[in-house]
Parts: C-alpha cells; structure tokens; sequence
C-alpha cells in the first residue's frame, strides 16, 4: 500500500499543474497584439512583374536546335 502514495501524489501533482496558467512569453521588439505598435507601410507589386512571356511561337529548325546543344569535336580525333 506505501508504494502506491508517491504514484497517487505524483499524479495528482501533474493533474494540478495542467489548471496553472502559462508564464508570459517573451517578445522580442514589439508585441504583436499591439495595435498602435509601429509596422511597415504596404506597396503595391504586380503579380506579373518579372514574368517572361511564354507565348506559342514557331518551331525553329531541329539541325539548328541540335547543333547549339551538341558538344564541340574534340581536335585530334
């Protein structure tokens, strides 16, 4: 029966500090929940702004295509 008294008090003391409230978190600079706490001015930018443009063009010739990606002849050979 005496082993059973410190499991019994050990849980009661975890049930009991669950009802405590959280300390105070630290904020570092100004606290969020601050609605006169100074932020940043919104800009505008474009959703498109640096988008390169991908429309449909003419296929251009495969040799040529080919030969830009295909590596040079090594001399000697």
């Amino acid at each position: 029966m005496k082993p059973l008294v410190p499991a019994v008090a050990a849980s009661f003391a975890a049930l009991l500090s669950a009802c405590s409230a959280l300390p105070p978190s630290p904020v570092a600079g100004w606290d969020p929940n601050d609605p006169s706490a100074p932020a940043p001015h919104g800009r505008y930018v474009s959703v498109t702004a640096g988008m390169a443009d991908y429309r449909p063009v003419e296929p251009k010739p495969w040799l040529e295509q080919n030969k830009a990606v295909t590596s040079k002849p090594m001399e000697g050979m």
